[in-house]
């Protein structure tokens, strides 16, 4: 696919919007014309497309009888356009084979719906698309021009200090940055402190206690045993002393048991089995007794012991009330608090080297800002005289235009403000140009900005609403010049009700009304050959006469 700009729109939908009942243009490059008889709708295609640009919508623009108005567009983009990163950033599909494709909805009963490239999205994703691509300027338009942020966009694009606006910013960003984490630190600053002191109490307790997991089970179980010692003791001995040293042990009944057994097997071969069990039970009560004598020995019921294993427990118990239900509970709570606490000792080490820091990164604001405004300084005599040539042209023979920088503190927009201030009339003193009432006199202004601005402007369409209001003669022709002049970079689409003007476009489309069916409709026609030529007849003021015609096939002539 070939685009011959940076962006062009390559076609527009409307469907139920005021007039038109259904309409699909295919828009050519360059420098196209829209003409027709006042009231006819030209104007429909400009509303269309601003609401396909993020304008909000009036559900009466909804054609009458309509469940829904439908606005398209395709607008093939090349690879360079900024339009893309802007899609990357809010998630939504890309542009397949170099074609953006945006889409409004506007329900006559419910909330409207909005795609691009037929991902759901937000009205600001559109307007955003909009002024990366799309400059409209007509009578009710809120012109870009009137925004300083534009007009700081307009000079830097001649300037070529975009770049050097890019650094400024950067270094801005993570300037304030800084301040703001300063800032946060400081108003935290006693907080932190608490809670660090906290955190070491709670860290220096669970650590000299040394836990170790699972030690908690076998301390009780040695506490039970520490506890009951003595009666351990007594009662072991008493068992042993039964069973081997007493008067009538059972070992002494059972060696008179085990004489039994034996004279039983002697008797009787066949039960020498009670006599091999006899046998064993002898040993076994031997092996309990001594067994029983070493388990008596062996346990210590010294008092230390038992006090230290319930001073340990004790310690245990209260890590567990303080800090979980659990001895693994309370080790991972210090654990926790470990990192916590040297989170919070590197945030304060931060802090006090963070004056120099931010000294640092205002120098750098500074070093970037004085370079951009040296290059703004350079450029903005340079442009504001381009312009005023161009005005000249456009029949301002005596306008100011100038632009004003005003040094300031660090800004979104530079140490400087930018302001583009116009004088249409000789005398009169210079206002901004959001102060100037005529939309016909800021249509101009933007035609010769745009004409200064034809090899640097980023925004590749641009729309110009009956642009001629109050214009004629030789201005008239100038006009058209700058359309076409700008035309070869940009595509430029321009209502208009000039004949000079219709006839130096690449392209002329007439808006004609009609009455089919007892309902009004709006048409969107080319025209070409003598039917163009006698489109620029009526607008010269004579459909049908012979020297308006004439008149018409000498303008239009190459």
């Amino acid at each position: 696919m070939f685009v011959a700009f940076s962006a062009m729109l390559a076609t527009l939908r409307i469907r139920n919007f005021a007039l038109v009942e259904s309409l699909s243009w295919e828009v050519p490059a360059g420098f196209i014309a829209i003409t027709g008889e006042t009231g006819a709708g030209k104007s429909i295609l400009i509303g269309g497309l601003k609401l396909l640009l993020g304008e909000r919508a009036e559900k009466s623009a909804i054609r009458a009888g309509g469940a829904e108005c439908v606005i398209e567009a395709a607008i093939d983009v090349d690879a360079t356009s900024p339009v893309h990163a802007l899609l990357e950033a809010a998630g939504v599909e890309p542009c397949e084979e170099g074609q953006l494709l945006l889409k409004r909805v506007i329900p006559a009963t419910a909330a409207g719906r909005q795609f691009v490239n037929g991902s759901p999205c937000t009205l600001s994703l559109l307007r955003e698309v909009g002024d990366r691509l799309v400059d409209l300027h007509g009578p009710h338009d809120h012109q870009s021009l009137f925004s300083r942020d534009a007009q700081v966009r307009v000079l830097d694009a001649f300037a070529g200090s975009r770049a050097n606006f890019l650094t400024y910013t950067n270094a801005r960003r993570a300037w304030l940055a800084l301040q703001a984490e300063q800032a946060a630190s400081a108003a935290d600053e006693l907080a932190i402190r608490r809670e660090i002191d906290l955190l070491e109490h709670q860290t220096t307790e669970i650590e000299d206690a040394q836990l170790k997991p699972g030690e908690e089970a076998p301390l009780a179980a040695s506490h039970q045993t520490a506890a009951h010692a003595q009666r351990l003791q007594e009662l072991s001995a008493a068992a042993a002393h039964q069973l081997a040293d007493a008067e009538n042990s059972v070992e002494d009944l059972f060696l008179e048991i085990s004489r039994s057994l034996r004279e039983v097997a002697r008797l009787d071969p066949a039960a020498q089995n009670f006599t091999d069990r006899g046998t064993a039970l002898a040993g076994e009560i031997t092996d309990l007794a001594r067994a029983l004598r070493a388990y008596g020995d062996g346990i210590d019921a010294d008092p230390a012991t038992l006090a230290r294993i319930e001073t340990r427990l004790d310690v245990i118990e209260g890590l567990k009330r303080k800090y979980g239900p659990s001895l693994a509970d309370v080790i991972a709570f210090g654990e926790d608090a470990t990192s916590r606490l040297a989170a919070l000792r590197a945030r304060t080490e931060r802090r006090a080297t963070l004056d120099t820091t931010i000294a640092d990164a205002e120098k750098a604001v500074h070093k970037a800002g004085v370079a951009l405004s040296a290059q703004r300084r350079k450029a903005a005599p340079k442009l504001a005289a381009e312009v005023r040539r161009h005005l000249k042209d456009l029949g301002f023979l005596k306008a100011g235009f100038e632009i004003q920088l005003t040094p300031g503190e660090p800004a979104p927009e530079g140490l400087e403000s930018v302001e583009f201030v116009f004088a249409p009339n000789p005398g009169e003193p210079a206002q901004p140009l959001r102060a100037i009432a005529s939309s016909g006199e800021i249509s101009r202004v933007m035609l010769a900005l745009k004409t200064s601005l034809a090899s640097q402007d980023e925004v590749p369409i641009l729309v110009f609403d009956e642009i001629d209001a109050n214009v004629g003669g030789e201005v008239a022709h100038a006009v058209a010049a700058k359309m076409r002049e700008i035309s070869a970079r940009r595509q430029v689409l321009c209502i208009t009700h000039l004949p000079q003007v219709a006839a130096r476009a690449g392209a002329h489309f007439v808006v004609s009304k009609s009455v089919v069916e007892g309902r009004t409709i709006s048409t969107l026609d080319a025209v070409t050959g003598d039917d163009r030529a006698t489109e620029v007849a009526r607008m010269l003021g004579s459909r049908q006469g012979a020297a308006a015609l004439a008149h018409a096939h000498e303008l239009l002539a190459p």
